[in-house]
Protein backbone atom coordinates (compact mmCIF):
# COMPACT_ATOMS: atom_id res chain seq x y z
CA UNK A 1 0.00 0.00 0.00
CA UNK A 2 1.37 3.61 -0.80
CA UNK A 3 4.12 1.80 -2.94
CA UNK A 4 4.31 4.59 -5.34
CA UNK A 5 4.09 7.27 -2.34
CA UNK A 6 7.13 6.11 -0.77
CA UNK A 7 9.53 6.71 -3.77
CA UNK A 8 7.90 10.47 -3.95
CA UNK A 9 8.53 13.49 -1.69
CA UNK A 10 5.36 14.79 -1.76
CA UNK A 11 6.66 18.67 -2.57
CA UNK A 12 7.17 17.74 -6.15
CA UNK A 13 3.60 17.01 -6.78
CA UNK A 14 3.08 20.55 -6.68
CA UNK A 15 5.72 21.01 -9.39
CA UNK A 16 3.87 18.56 -11.34
CA UNK A 17 0.44 21.28 -10.84
CA UNK A 18 1.79 23.94 -11.51
CA UNK A 19 3.56 22.76 -14.59
CA UNK A 20 0.43 21.22 -15.95
CA UNK A 21 -1.38 24.53 -15.46
CA UNK A 22 1.39 26.71 -16.85
CA UNK A 23 2.76 24.35 -19.32
CA UNK A 24 6.31 26.67 -18.55
CA UNK A 25 9.27 25.85 -16.19
CA UNK A 26 9.49 29.52 -15.69
CA UNK A 27 6.25 30.25 -15.08
CA UNK A 28 5.75 27.25 -12.74
CA UNK A 29 8.60 28.29 -10.79
CA UNK A 30 8.14 31.89 -10.27
CA UNK A 31 4.67 30.12 -8.73
CA UNK A 32 6.38 28.65 -6.72
CA UNK A 33 8.77 31.17 -5.68
CA UNK A 34 11.45 28.51 -7.11
CA UNK A 35 14.32 28.92 -9.25
CA UNK A 36 14.01 27.80 -12.84
CA UNK A 37 16.76 25.26 -12.41
CA UNK A 38 15.13 23.49 -8.56
CA UNK A 39 12.14 23.70 -10.37
CA UNK A 40 13.76 21.63 -13.55
CA UNK A 41 15.84 19.79 -11.15
CA UNK A 42 11.77 18.40 -9.27
CA UNK A 43 11.11 17.74 -12.59
CA UNK A 44 14.12 15.17 -13.41
CA UNK A 45 13.39 13.62 -9.43
CA UNK A 46 9.31 12.82 -10.40
CA UNK A 47 10.44 11.33 -14.00
CA UNK A 48 12.55 8.96 -12.12
CA UNK A 49 10.38 8.16 -9.10
CA UNK A 50 7.46 7.74 -12.05
CA UNK A 51 9.37 6.38 -14.75
CA UNK A 52 7.81 8.49 -17.29
CA UNK A 53 8.60 11.88 -18.94
CA UNK A 54 5.56 13.73 -17.92
CA UNK A 55 6.38 16.41 -19.57
CA UNK A 56 7.62 16.86 -23.03
CA UNK A 57 8.38 20.18 -25.26
CA UNK A 58 6.65 21.07 -28.02
CA UNK A 59 7.31 24.35 -29.61
CA UNK A 60 7.57 26.71 -26.81
CA UNK A 61 5.42 24.71 -24.24
CA UNK A 62 6.30 21.91 -22.01
CA UNK A 63 3.31 19.52 -22.83
CA UNK A 64 1.85 16.56 -21.09
CA UNK A 65 2.27 12.93 -21.63
CA UNK A 66 -0.42 10.71 -21.25
CA UNK A 67 0.36 9.40 -17.88
CA UNK A 68 0.32 13.39 -16.68
CA UNK A 69 -2.78 14.07 -18.54
CA UNK A 70 -4.39 10.97 -16.19
CA UNK A 71 -2.54 12.33 -13.34
CA UNK A 72 -3.48 15.59 -13.14
CA UNK A 73 -7.09 15.90 -11.57
CA UNK A 74 -6.10 13.70 -9.26
CA UNK A 75 -3.26 15.51 -8.32
CA UNK A 76 -4.86 18.60 -8.15
CA UNK A 77 -8.10 16.88 -6.03
CA UNK A 78 -5.38 15.75 -3.23
CA UNK A 79 -3.76 19.04 -3.11
CA UNK A 80 -6.55 20.55 -2.18
CA UNK A 81 -7.74 18.34 0.51
CA UNK A 82 -4.09 18.34 2.15
CA UNK A 83 -4.43 22.11 1.91
CA UNK A 84 -8.28 22.11 3.41
CA UNK A 85 -6.77 19.53 5.73
CA UNK A 86 -3.04 21.31 7.12
CA UNK A 87 -3.60 25.02 5.87
CA UNK A 88 -6.63 25.99 7.90
CA UNK A 89 -4.65 26.47 11.36
CA UNK A 90 -4.73 30.19 11.05
CA UNK A 91 -7.10 32.89 9.57
CA UNK A 92 -7.21 33.03 5.52
CA UNK A 93 -5.44 35.53 3.50
CA UNK A 94 -7.28 36.32 0.89
CA UNK A 95 -5.12 38.55 -0.52
CA UNK A 96 -1.96 36.36 -0.96
CA UNK A 97 -3.76 32.47 -1.12
CA UNK A 98 -3.69 30.73 -4.24
CA UNK A 99 -6.81 28.43 -2.82
CA UNK A 100 -8.86 26.49 -5.98
CA UNK A 101 -12.98 26.91 -4.65
CA UNK A 102 -14.38 23.86 -6.88
CA UNK A 103 -17.91 24.68 -7.54
CA UNK A 104 -20.71 22.06 -9.07
CA UNK A 105 -23.15 24.28 -11.75
CA UNK A 106 -25.35 24.08 -14.40
CA UNK A 107 -24.22 27.04 -16.73
CA UNK A 108 -27.61 28.40 -15.36
CA UNK A 109 -26.54 28.76 -12.47
CA UNK A 110 -23.08 29.92 -12.84
CA UNK A 111 -24.98 32.43 -15.37
CA UNK A 112 -26.86 33.62 -11.84
CA UNK A 113 -24.16 33.88 -9.57
CA UNK A 114 -20.60 33.44 -10.79
CA UNK A 115 -20.19 37.49 -12.60
CA UNK A 116 -20.67 39.34 -9.65
CA UNK A 117 -18.35 37.09 -7.57
CA UNK A 118 -15.89 36.94 -9.44
CA UNK A 119 -15.23 40.42 -10.04
CA UNK A 120 -15.64 40.76 -5.78
CA UNK A 121 -12.65 37.87 -6.02
CA UNK A 122 -10.51 39.96 -8.41
CA UNK A 123 -10.01 43.15 -6.06
CA UNK A 124 -9.47 41.13 -2.81
CA UNK A 125 -7.96 38.04 -3.78
CA UNK A 126 -6.46 38.23 -7.00
CA UNK A 127 -4.78 34.48 -6.67
CA UNK A 128 -7.80 32.81 -5.58
CA UNK A 129 -8.68 30.08 -8.34
CA UNK A 130 -12.64 28.87 -9.29
CA UNK A 131 -13.31 25.90 -11.05
CA UNK A 132 -16.59 24.71 -12.17
CA UNK A 133 -17.68 21.43 -12.68
CA UNK A 134 -20.95 20.20 -14.73
CA UNK A 135 -23.72 19.49 -11.92
CA UNK A 136 -25.80 16.80 -13.06
CA UNK A 137 -27.78 16.55 -10.08
CA UNK A 138 -29.68 19.53 -8.06
CA UNK A 139 -27.90 18.50 -5.43
CA UNK A 140 -24.07 16.92 -5.68
CA UNK A 141 -24.06 15.81 -2.22
CA UNK A 142 -21.39 12.97 -2.41
CA UNK A 143 -18.81 15.79 -4.37
CA UNK A 144 -20.04 17.86 -0.95
CA UNK A 145 -19.21 15.01 1.65
CA UNK A 146 -15.79 14.22 0.07
CA UNK A 147 -14.87 17.91 -0.07
CA UNK A 148 -14.14 17.57 -4.10
CA UNK A 149 -16.52 20.19 -4.06
CA UNK A 150 -17.08 23.14 -1.82
CA UNK A 151 -20.30 24.62 -3.05
CA UNK A 152 -23.05 23.19 -5.15
CA UNK A 153 -25.13 25.70 -7.10
CA UNK A 154 -28.81 25.00 -7.30
CA UNK A 155 -32.28 26.37 -7.17
CA UNK A 156 -35.48 25.08 -5.62
CA UNK A 157 -39.32 26.20 -6.06
CA UNK A 158 -40.89 25.28 -2.84
CA UNK A 159 -38.92 24.43 0.83
CA UNK A 160 -37.48 20.92 0.11
CA UNK A 161 -36.53 18.51 2.88
CA UNK A 162 -32.45 18.93 3.14
CA UNK A 163 -30.53 15.83 2.91
CA UNK A 164 -29.17 15.33 6.09
CA UNK A 165 -25.38 16.97 6.80
CA UNK A 166 -26.36 19.61 3.69
CA UNK A 167 -26.77 23.02 4.65
CA UNK A 168 -27.53 26.25 2.35
CA UNK A 169 -27.00 29.64 2.18
CA UNK A 170 -29.80 31.84 2.60
CA UNK A 171 -30.09 33.59 -0.92
CA UNK A 172 -32.59 35.15 -2.79
CA UNK A 173 -35.53 34.88 -4.08
CA UNK A 174 -36.47 36.18 -8.14
CA UNK A 175 -39.30 36.77 -10.41
CA UNK A 176 -39.88 35.19 -13.73
CA UNK A 177 -40.22 37.66 -16.78
CA UNK A 178 -39.82 37.39 -20.72
CA UNK A 179 -37.51 37.92 -23.06
CA UNK A 180 -38.56 39.36 -26.11
CA UNK A 181 -36.68 40.98 -28.85
CA UNK A 182 -37.18 44.77 -29.16
CA UNK A 183 -39.13 44.75 -32.94
CA UNK A 184 -41.29 41.93 -32.30
CA UNK A 185 -43.66 42.71 -34.46
CA UNK A 186 -46.73 41.23 -32.42
CA UNK A 187 -45.60 41.90 -28.78
CA UNK A 188 -45.23 45.88 -28.38
CA UNK A 189 -45.54 48.00 -24.77
CA UNK A 190 -47.91 44.87 -22.70
CA UNK A 191 -47.45 41.56 -22.68
CA UNK A 192 -50.58 39.47 -22.69
CA UNK A 193 -51.80 35.97 -21.30
CA UNK A 194 -53.23 35.37 -24.82
CA UNK A 195 -50.15 36.74 -26.42
CA UNK A 196 -47.80 34.74 -24.64
CA UNK A 197 -49.95 31.67 -25.58
CA UNK A 198 -50.29 32.47 -29.35
CA UNK A 199 -45.96 32.70 -29.62
CA UNK A 200 -43.56 29.64 -30.03
CA UNK A 201 -41.03 29.53 -27.12
CA UNK A 202 -37.14 28.81 -26.11
CA UNK A 203 -37.37 26.43 -22.99
CA UNK A 204 -34.13 25.66 -20.82
CA UNK A 205 -34.03 22.12 -18.96
CA UNK A 206 -30.22 21.81 -17.42
CA UNK A 207 -31.44 18.20 -16.35
CA UNK A 208 -32.71 17.29 -19.49
CA UNK A 209 -36.27 17.04 -17.72
CA UNK A 210 -39.60 16.89 -19.97
CA UNK A 211 -40.64 20.24 -18.78
CA UNK A 212 -39.95 22.79 -16.56
CA UNK A 213 -41.22 25.14 -13.98
CA UNK A 214 -43.21 27.24 -16.16
CA UNK A 215 -44.74 24.64 -18.15
CA UNK A 216 -45.59 22.92 -14.66
CA UNK A 217 -47.58 26.37 -13.48
CA UNK A 218 -48.85 26.92 -16.91
CA UNK A 219 -50.58 23.74 -16.46
CA UNK A 220 -52.25 24.22 -13.23
CA UNK A 221 -53.68 26.94 -14.75
CA UNK A 222 -54.80 24.98 -17.63
CA UNK A 223 -52.77 26.80 -19.90
CA UNK A 224 -50.20 24.85 -22.22
CA UNK A 225 -47.34 26.93 -24.72
CA UNK A 226 -46.15 25.89 -27.62
CA UNK A 227 -42.18 25.21 -27.22
CA UNK A 228 -40.05 25.09 -30.41
CA UNK A 229 -36.93 24.77 -29.02
CA UNK A 230 -36.03 23.06 -25.60
CA UNK A 231 -32.00 23.39 -24.55
CA UNK A 232 -30.03 21.90 -21.63
CA UNK A 233 -27.83 24.82 -21.45
CA UNK A 234 -28.85 28.76 -21.45
CA UNK A 235 -25.68 30.37 -23.45
CA UNK A 236 -27.72 30.49 -26.61
CA UNK A 237 -31.18 31.04 -25.76
CA UNK A 238 -31.12 34.77 -25.70
CA UNK A 239 -29.18 34.68 -29.12
CA UNK A 240 -32.41 32.75 -30.64
CA UNK A 241 -34.39 35.16 -29.10
CA UNK A 242 -32.67 38.44 -30.38
CA UNK A 243 -32.77 36.82 -33.78
CA UNK A 244 -36.26 35.50 -33.82
CA UNK A 245 -39.93 35.65 -33.02
CA UNK A 246 -39.86 33.39 -29.48
CA UNK A 247 -40.00 33.91 -26.23
CA UNK A 248 -38.24 32.93 -23.27
CA UNK A 249 -39.36 33.09 -19.84
CA UNK A 250 -36.51 33.18 -17.55
CA UNK A 251 -35.28 34.38 -13.52
CA UNK A 252 -35.19 38.44 -13.89
CA UNK A 253 -31.35 38.57 -12.50
CA UNK A 254 -29.93 36.62 -15.59
CA UNK A 255 -32.65 38.05 -18.08
CA UNK A 256 -30.83 41.45 -17.06
CA UNK A 257 -27.36 40.14 -17.39
CA UNK A 258 -28.07 39.08 -20.89
CA UNK A 259 -30.18 42.30 -21.32
CA UNK A 260 -27.12 44.32 -20.69
CA UNK A 261 -24.71 42.30 -22.63
CA UNK A 262 -23.21 44.28 -25.76
CA UNK A 263 -24.23 41.33 -28.25
CA UNK A 264 -27.86 40.99 -26.80
CA UNK A 265 -28.78 44.46 -26.39
CA UNK A 266 -32.17 44.02 -28.49
CA UNK A 267 -33.54 42.01 -25.66
CA UNK A 268 -37.03 43.48 -23.66
CA UNK A 269 -38.11 42.28 -20.85
CA UNK A 270 -41.65 41.67 -20.00
CA UNK A 271 -43.27 40.24 -16.76
CA UNK A 272 -44.87 37.45 -16.55
CA UNK A 273 -48.77 37.25 -17.70
CA UNK A 274 -49.88 35.07 -15.19
CA UNK A 275 -48.84 33.40 -11.97
CA UNK A 276 -45.44 31.94 -11.69
CA UNK A 277 -43.36 30.75 -8.33
CA UNK A 278 -40.21 32.41 -7.32
CA UNK A 279 -37.25 31.06 -8.18
CA UNK A 280 -34.98 30.23 -5.51
CA UNK A 281 -31.07 30.02 -5.96
CA UNK A 282 -29.89 27.88 -3.23
CA UNK A 283 -25.58 27.73 -2.35
CA UNK A 284 -25.16 24.28 -0.45
CA UNK A 285 -22.18 23.06 1.11
CA UNK A 286 -21.40 20.22 3.60
CA UNK A 287 -21.31 20.98 7.28
CA UNK A 288 -18.40 19.04 8.00
CA UNK A 289 -16.40 21.84 6.03
CA UNK A 290 -18.34 25.06 7.12
CA UNK A 291 -15.82 25.49 9.91
CA UNK A 292 -12.53 25.99 7.72
CA UNK A 293 -11.64 29.78 7.72
CA UNK A 294 -11.44 29.48 3.83
CA UNK A 295 -15.03 28.63 3.13
CA UNK A 296 -16.02 30.87 5.94
CA UNK A 297 -14.42 33.66 3.74
CA UNK A 298 -15.98 32.51 0.43
CA UNK A 299 -19.44 32.03 2.26
CA UNK A 300 -18.98 35.85 2.87
CA UNK A 301 -18.28 36.70 -0.88
CA UNK A 302 -20.89 34.99 -2.10
CA UNK A 303 -23.55 36.62 0.65
CA UNK A 304 -22.00 39.67 -0.76
CA UNK A 305 -22.55 38.98 -4.37
CA UNK A 306 -25.89 37.39 -3.96
CA UNK A 307 -27.42 40.42 -2.36
CA UNK A 308 -26.66 42.56 -4.99
CA UNK A 309 -29.30 43.91 -6.67
CA UNK A 310 -29.23 44.64 -10.53
CA UNK A 311 -30.60 47.70 -12.34
CA UNK A 312 -33.62 46.81 -14.38
CA UNK A 313 -33.14 48.87 -17.39
CA UNK A 314 -35.27 47.17 -20.02
CA UNK A 315 -38.55 45.40 -17.76
CA UNK A 316 -41.56 46.81 -18.77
Amino acid sequence: MHETLRRIDLNLLLVFDALFRHRSVVAAANELSLSASACSHALSRLRGALDDELFVRYGSAMQPTVRAGHMASGVREALQMLTGSLGEAGPFKAATSRQTFVFAATDFTAFAVLPRLIAALERTAPHVRIRVVYSSERESLDELASGRVQFALGFTEHDAERPAGLDALDCFADDYVVAVRAKHPRIKKKLSLAHYLAERHVVVTPWSSEGSVIDAALLEQGHVRDVAVQLPSVMAAPFIVANSDMLLTLPRRAALQFADAASATALVLHATPFAAPPYRLNVFFHKRHASSPAHRWMREKLLTALNETPQDKSAR
